[in-house]
Order: structure tokens, then C-alpha cells, then sequence
């Protein structure tokens, strides 16, 4: 019985870093290359995943060619499968390369290229339409790229050609429930063709995508045979004989208590794509304003997992509103996790401000423009800190702020990179609890109190906003599946309460446009995923819906 030893190299790569991507692999080939008959690389391992605009530039694929040739060559003792881009005259196509002593083998075009969503594949690649198997030491291999295995008919093509298993590299990002659609696809393609799979998906972040790893092996039966970690890079071992064995990453065994586990996916993958924003983009620290509410404290959290202690700030910034509870406990989280902490109060900079506006606001009432300006004298602290030390401001925003505008542009917005841009405020609370789990990190009172803003006397965030639990749902509803406003009302919420959140997401796409990059991790960001334009007269027609 002839048997394959296939390695899955799930590794983080860099997009544009072509140089440092080919390093990777040629530094895996030279460790690996002795134990298996094949290595396999992500999708598009030698560009990064996404390259976007990079993919319109001549050099860039010369680079890419140059990268290839050298990969082939070093590909002396074993096969190497490695995804890049490929052009043939004036087409380009999302292709994996079969290398071997300095040849190409065997080439595939991906099939199934996605233009929806976080996807933009259409404005770059041609799509292919011939499947591909590749014969090794008697086994035969169907080869597939990513979106290919969500279609039953690129697996179809490979039905008549005797495959022994399907290989499919990925650059699949992460998002809630992510894995458990993966598996699901996979055991409904292991029933329609009787065949293994091997799943090899990319491990790194990039901007708004986390690509979580987790790749799989599934028998012919669809039982899970391989299971690789979550959120961290690894290489494993698969022998191809009748059916698939891994001995590095056996299955995890059935979660007993599926909302933590879930929590842990989503914190670890927040901190992969923390750290790999930071570091990709050579900043050596971070800073942020902490001030004693639950989502300044998760941010925290994830900065200390993501980078450890001496890598990061917290600034507490108090005026007179601001409460001896959240000096208390921020200053508490600060010592606890080590990092550096300092206090800055900003009432002598308000008082500035004010005593230079006061001929333009002489005789006019205090709102919202007093509490703005609070938060952006909290912006500039930190913006000049930043530009200072070479520190990245890290902002602190959840999603359901982003949605409905519940933040200062140029105030508590300002900043390089939102962590938690896509957690709704009910998922802050779980992932809260969860860190905690792990070991004390959030003080206990910062998660039970009332959220708010402190810009105002004994000022709460529903004093402005429904309840945390109707609104999150609302959001989920509008933002993320596009119901109207009389079905979210028909679902059982006042009509009040949908009518001004649906008008708050509306009005607040000029400030969305304007905030930090940050994680995707739910089904519908605001970024790449939903895209909106600022000018626009459709929210003066769906207020007219009831």
C-alpha cells in the first residue's frame, strides 16, 4: 500500500511582503522537505491575502514570478504546492503551482472567485474552468482554492477522475461560528463525492480579516481527522494511504460548554489580529485612553495578551464628571496587568478651549458641543503622546457605538486601530467575563456598573440609547441582515426605539467613514463588508415605512 506524507504548512504571511513571504517558505521547504513527499502552502501564500490593488501593478508580478522561480528551485527533495498569482497574456488568475526541481508541474486556476462581502476577486482574477489532478507516488490528488469547495460543481469535475482525496488551500477569514460553517461544507462535500479532504487555510491577520488557521482533515467518511490550532501557526503532518492519518492535531474533543469555547475563539482571534496589526506595521507600542468603563478595560486586556505589558500605555484622563469608581478601578487594571499608567486630567485644557470660544457660545445653552469637546481634548493628549513615542493609539469603540454614532469624531475616535470595532456591547460583557476566566484581569465592578460616558452629571448610556440587549438585536437585524423597519418592529420591538436606531446608523455613516480599521469578526462589519453611501435619501424613505 503506497503511502503520501503530505505537510500542511499553516503560517502567517504578509501581504506585499514578497520577499519576507518567499523567506517563510523557503526556510519551511529546508526544515520540512526531508520527512514528506509534499508541502502545501495557503492561498495566495507568496502575495499575502488580500493584495487588493497591489495585483494591478507590473512589478508586483514580476516579484511574484522571480518568488516562484526561486521556490522551485528549492524544491530539490520534494514536492511544493504553493498559492500565488499568475498571469497568462493579459489574464490573471488566483492559481496554486505543483513545483519540483525547477519546473512547474502542474498549474490550477481557481474556479469560484467571491464578490461579495470582504471579497473582491472579480476585479482582479479571470476565473479558471478545467479541474486538476495531480499524480504522485501512485495517489491522485484533486486540487481546489478556497471559495471552489463552497460549490458542488468544481468538485463534480473531479468525479470521473479517480481521485484519492481533494487538497484545498485557503485564505478563508474568521468571523463568529466560522469553523462550524467550514465543517459543515466539508462533510456535505465528503458525502457528494466519498472522498477525504484536506483543508489547509491561512494563519495571520490583515487589516480588517483574521484568518484563523483551523484547518481540517476529514475522512471519507466525513469524520474529523485533523484539527489544527486556532489563531496560531503550525505545521502538520498528514499520511495519505487508504484514508488520511495526522498524529500532530487530533480533533478536539466536543465542547461541554459551547459558550466559552466561543468566547475563546473570539478573544483569541481579537488578539492575533491586534498583535499582527501592530507588528506588520512596525509600531514597537501602543497607547490608549483608559477610562474605567468595560470597553477601554477590554481593549486593555487584549493589548496585554496581544504584546505583553511593556509594550503598552494607559492613560486615564478625569475631569470633573468623571467618578472615583472608575479612577478606582483603572488605576487597579492598569497595576494589575503592569503596564505603564499615567493620570492627566483635562480640565485645564477644557478651560482653555472654553475661554477661547467663550465670545462664540456667550449666551448659548450647554450641550452636546461641551461634551464633544471633552472627548477631544482626550484625542489630542493622546494623538500628541502618540506622536511623541511612535506609540499607536489604540480607540476603544464597540460596534454598537460605531453603529449609532455614540462616539466623538476627532475625540474618543481618534486613532490607528480599533480592536473591538466589530463587538457588539452585549459580546464586550461575555468576553469580559470570559478573560477573567482565564485569570483576574478586568476588575469585577467595571463589568457590573452602568456603562457611560461621563461627559455630563450622573450621565448613562440609556439616557441616549435603548438598552444594550434591544439595541445589540436591533443592530443585528438592520445592519447585519437587512430587515426592514416594520419586520424589526413586527419581531417584537417598540417602534420608538427602531425607528431613532435605524436613523442613528443612517446619519452616522460620515463618521464611520472616518473611524480606525478594525477586526471583522461578525457577519457583517462596517468596512468591507457594508458599504454605504454618506449622501443618500433612502433613510428619508424608510422612515416613511410604518
Amino acid at each position: 500500500m503506497s503511502q503520501l506524507s503530505i505537510c500542511l504548512a499553516q503560517l502567517d504571511f504578509t501581504v506585499g511582503a514578497i520577499d519576507g513571504n518567499t523567506a517563510v517558505i523557503l526556510k519551511t521547504i529546508r526544515e520540512q522537505s526531508a520527512a514528506h513527499d509534499i508541502i502545501v502552502f495557503p492561498e495566495l501564500a507568496i502575495t499575502g491575502y488580500p493584495p487588493e490593488d497591489l495585483l494591478l501593478r507590473e512589478d508586483h508580478q514580476r516579484a511574484v514570478d522571480n518568488a516562484v522561480e526561486q521556490i522551485s528551485a528549492a524544491a530539490s527533495d520534494c514536492v511544493v504546492m504553493v498559492g500565488h498569482p499568475s498571469r497568462v497574456g493579459e489574464q490573471l488568475f488566483n492559481s496554486l503551482s505543483v513545483l519540483h526541481r525547477g519546473e512547474c508541474l502542474q498549474r490550477y486556476h481557481k474556479q469560484r472567485l467571491p464578490n461579495n462581502g470582504v471579497f473582491d476577486e472579480q476585479r482582479y482574477f479571470v476565473p479558471g474552468h478545467k479541474s486538476e489532478v495531480f499524480e504522485w507516488q501512485g495517489k491522485r490528488i484533486g486540487l481546489m482554492i478556497c471559495e471552489d469547495l463552497w460549490h458542488p460543481q468544481p468538485l463534480q469535475q473531479l468525479l470521473d477522475d479517480e481521485v484519492d482525496a481533494i487538497l484545498s488551500v485557503n485564505a478563508s477569514p474568521y468571523q463568529i461560528d466560522k469553523h462550524q460553517q467550514r465543517l459543515g461544507v466539508l462533510r456535505q462535500r465528503v458525502a457528494e463525492i466519498g472522498k477525504p479532504i484536506i483543508y489547509l487555510n491561512n494563519c495571520g491577520a490583515q487589516d480588517e480579516l483574521i484568518f484563523d488557521g483551523h484547518s481540517l482533515v476529514l475522512s471519507a467518511a466525513g469524520e474529523l481527522v485533523a484539527e489544527l490550532p486556532h489563531c496560531k501557526p503550525a505545521v502538520a503532518t498528514v499520511l495519505l494511504a487508504d484514508e488520511p492519518v495526522c498524529t500532530d492535531f487530533k480533533p478536539r474533543p466536543a465542547a461541554t460548554e459551547e459558550l466559552q469555547t466561543d468566547m475563546s475563539e473570539v478573544y483569541d482571534a481579537l488578539v492575533l489580529a491586534l498583535r499582527d496589526y501592530v507588528n506588520k506595521n512596525g509600531f514597537n507600542n501602543v497607547i490608549l485612553g483608559l477610562s474605567g468603563g468595560i470597553d477601554s478595560a477590554l481593549t486593555l486586556a487584549l493589548a496585554v495578551d496581544a504584546l505583553g505589558a511593556e509594550r503598552v500605555q494607559a492613560v486615564m484622563m478625569p475631569f470633573k464628571y468623571t467618578s472615583s469608581m472608575s479612577l478606582e478601578d483603572a488605576e487597579q487594571q492598569a497595576t494589575d496587568a503592569g503596564v505603564r499608567y499615567d493620570v492627566v486630567p483635562i480640565e485645564p485644557m477644557f478651560d482653555a478651549f472654553m475661554g477661547q470660544l467663550q465670545p462664540f457660545f456667550e449666551n448659548t445653552a450647554t450641550d452636546t458641543t461641551e461634551e464633544n469637546l471633552q472627548s477631544r481634548c482626550r484625542g489630542v493628549l493622546l494623538m500628541a503622546l502618540s506622536n511623541k513615542s511612535g506609540a499607536l493609539v489604540l480607540t476603544t469603540g464597540n460596534k454598537s457605538e460605531v453603529a449609532v454614532g455614540y462616539a466623538t469624531l476627532y475625540g474618543d475616535m481618534c486613532g490607528g486601530f480599533a480592536p473591538i470595532k466589530d463587538v457588539p456591547k452585549q459580546l464586550v460583557f461575555e468576553l469580559a467575563k470570559f478573560r477573567n476566566s482565564r485569570s483576574p484581569a478586568i476588575p469585577e465592578r467595571v463589568i457590573t456598573r452602568p456603562p457611560s460616558a461621563e461627559l455630563a452629571p450622573d450621565q448613562v448610556d440609556t439616557d441616549s440609547l435603548p438598552d444594550y440587549s434591544d439595541l445589540d438585536r436591533i443592530l443585528a437585524l438592520y445592519v447585519e441582515q437587512d430587515w426592514s423597519l416594520p419586520e424589526i418592529v413586527a419581531a417584537g420591538f417598540a417602534e420608538a426605539d427602531v425607528r431613532r436606531v435605524v436613523k442613528l446608523v443612517d446619519l452616522n455613516e460620515y463618521k464611520r467613514r472616518q473611524s480606525a480599521v478594525g477586526p471583522k469578526i461578525t457577519s457583517r462589519n462596517f468596512g468591507k463588508d457594508r458599504r454605504y453611501p454618506i449622501t443618500s435619501h433612502y433613510r428619508h424613505e424608510i422612515q416613511r415605512q410604518l
